[in-house]
């Protein structure tokens, strides 16, 4: 079985379009029929996150701990109990395409370390262009790059028990995992082979995470 974690805080207005992605990449033909389970974690959720979630054939965890480091554990402990050989992860402000599984399990590689690629640059206003182009200049959308994310992650059962799953972090918990997987020898594929579309907006459930990163780029570097 292939399992897919998604973890949410208050994601109202954008995890429907994640979740109708992560369904039509779970039906992919060339899965063959494999079972597909995806859990949903409801980390202190309250707004509408947990009524849309629930509309979906999708098993829905919630827990309070405001921290995505646990929200991931607690998906992939879901998950392996019911056997999954492969975790794939993504977050809630996420777009999967239709291969995305496909592509991962593709690779044969121990984990995988996919790209994103930002839906648009619009909330920054005046300043989506800069951000726009900082980014373009300093990310590698390409094979062979080195980012890390939680919103493009694969990795097999068997090593992310070995590596000892995600630490209790409330930011770069999927760079800790990756960093040790490393350490361990695992087969990482840098790829970008497994597509992801995920949300440009500036601000997000996570100080420091990916919604920072490029909010930074907004800011020119002073001389």
């Amino acid at each position: 079985m292939i399992g897919v974690c998604i973890p949410a805080h208050n994601e109202e207005a954008l995890i429907e379009a994640c979740l109708e992605s992560v369904f039509f990449a779970s039906l992919h033909p060339e899965l063959a029929a494999e079972e597909v389970k995806v859990v949903v974690v409801l980390d202190s959720c309250d707004d509408g996150t947990a009524a849309i979630a629930q509309q979906w054939p999708f098993a829905c965890l919630a827990i309070n701990a405001c921290n995505v480091g646990r929200s991931r554990a607690a998906g992939a402990r879901y998950l392996l109990q019911h056997k999954a050989r492969w975790l794939a992860f993504t977050d809630a402000d996420t777009r999967v395409s239709p291969s995305w599984l496909v592509a991962q399990l593709s690779l044969a590689a121990d984990v995988v370390c996919g790209t994103v690629e930002v839906d648009s640059w619009d909330a920054h206003g005046r300043d989506a262009q800069a951000a726009r182009l900082r980014f373009e200049a300093s990310y590698q959308d390409r094979d062979g790059h080195r980012h890390v994310h939680g919103a493009n992650l694969g990795l097999s059962a068997q090593c992310y028990e070995q590596a000892g799953g995600f630490d209790a972090i409330e930011c770069g918990e999927d760079q800790a995992l990756v960093n040790r997987l490393a350490a361990l020898g695992a087969q990482i594929a840098w790829s970008a082979l497994p597509r992801v579309l995920t949300s440009g907006r500036p601000y997000s459930r996570v100080e420091h995470g990916f919604a920072g990163a490029i909010r930074q780029q907004a800011q020119p570097s002073v001389s």
